[in-house]
């Protein structure tokens, strides 16, 4: 350990305290300073409280949240089967700019083994495109004492609009899309800096939107500009471009930064960007998230039920509900047990079972077209059809009565 570091946590799941104790305590006050050392080394690398309320985010009070948590909860994406990841490079000024950037390769040496360590949360995919003229739907700010562009916080949600009628990801896609942007402005717009809320300019030049994804602003250094010849071969340092997308794809993921004081040390995770125990803390709250999001789908189920008398429940659906209330009760069992894996793989299945029992065909056309929103269309087509009728039915009936009552002639 380090000097000056009184606590050193590590990749796998291990930690190490050093005490330094004054020899004149006693039993339990040694007792007591061990204790406190070990409860905050566990609420760092285990669940707390703030864990549990933002997996429940959707469904609890927003007062229980304070700023941060609040902003964490929103955020992550949801839970998911499956996750597309789109890289966009974007060149809105070809004629002056001619970008390369080898994303096949910086993806698989920086992306992929983070993906691979995720294998038990979610599938991904990876892909990537260039557009070229695409340009953002703001107007940067010129500074003059800098000589360079600035765009503020404020205009930073007017910027992705946009881009994304471009984009074309997410319109054929089943699973949320992370989309990951990389904008080279145009030379007459450069450079190009993000500040924040407090107008200090953003060391990444970067912002995340959340549940949708990230974009950095890469500027290029154009030298001498008696130089300049166009147009001007860039190519792309990936490595600090890289390091930008994978620490937003953690956030989007809920994988929030842990902070910790001075006297803690943490084991850099290596290539893989994750930890076993920010893993472990993953699996727990996704595995929560899924319960939770079942119970409701059953829930609303159940009233759906309750609500239309006249329902019948086939073999699929009995079987589908039977199979996502023992898949809860296995993913209970396992959290209880400590065996995270299993408990999300179980919690997974239940969800599955759950939303096919819920859009089971047999009650899709009770769940959009209940009885009384048939009688609600219905009843206006067929009753100014139906009263001439029944009027008519009526003048049958009363002059039917009418030669009953008449008596018959005879000669």
């Amino acid at each position: 350990i380090s000097k000056g570091v009184s606590v050193y946590i590590g990749k796998h799941r291990r930690s190490l305290i050093k005490l330094t104790l004054d020899p004149s305590l006693g039993t339990e006050e040694i007792r007591n300073t061990l204790y406190s050392k070990l409860e905050r080394v566990i609420q760092t690398m285990s669940f707390t409280e703030e864990a549990i309320t933002a997996a429940l985010s959707d469904r609890i009070s927003t007062d229980r949240f304070n700023k941060d948590d609040f902003e964490n909860s929103r955020r992550a994406f949801k839970s998911s089967l499956g996750y597309e990841i789109t890289f966009t490079l974007l060149n809105p000024d070809p004629k002056s700019h001619d970008l390369n950037w080898n994303i096949s390769s910086a993806s698989e040496q920086y992306i992929q083994p983070f993906l691979d360590k995720l294998q038990p949360v979610a599938n991904f995919s990876v892909d990537s495109q260039i557009l070229y003229y695409a340009i953002l739907g703001v107007n940067p700010r010129f500074v003059k004492e800098t000589s360079s562009y600035i765009l503020n916080a404020h205009n930073l949600p007017h910027v992705i609009n946009p881009v994304e009628a471009r984009l074309g990801s997410s319109a054929a896609s089943l699973y949320p899309v992370l989309n990951f942007l990389l904008y080279v402005p145009e030379y007459f717009h450069s450079p190009l800096y993000i500040h924040d809320k407090d107008g200090k300019r953003v060391t990444s030049n970067a912002f995340h939107s959340p549940r949708w994804g990230g974009i950095m602003v890469y500027n290029v250094d154009y030298g001498n500009p008696n130089d300049l010849k166009f147009p001007v071969h860039v190519d792309i340092d990936m490595v600090k471009v890289m390091e930008v997308f994978l620490t937003q794809l953690r956030l989007l993921l809920g994988i929030s930064k842990v902070y910790v004081s001075e006297s803690y040390q943490m084991e850099n995770p290596g290539n893989e960007g994750l930890t076993d125990w920010e893993l472990d803390k993953l699996l727990w709250t996704r595995a929560v998230e899924n319960i939770a999001t079942v119970t409701t789908t059953l829930t609303s189920l159940a009233q759906l039920l309750d609500q239309i008398g006249n329902i019948v429940i086939n073999d699929n659906v009995a079987s589908e509900v039977y199979n996502s209330v023992s898949s809860v009760q296995i993913a209970l069992s396992e959290l209880e047990a400590g065996r995270l894996e299993n408990a999300f793989k179980a919690s997974k299945e239940a969800i599955t079972s759950s939303e096919k029992a819920f859009f089971d065909p047999s009650l899709l056309h009770l769940l959009y077209f209940p009885d009384d929103q048939k009688f609600a269309v219905y009843i206006p087509l067929f009753l100014p059809m139906a009263v001439p009728i029944l009027l008519s039915l009526v003048k049958i009936a009363k002059d039917y009565r009418l030669s009953k009552k008449e008596p018959n002639k005879t000669d």
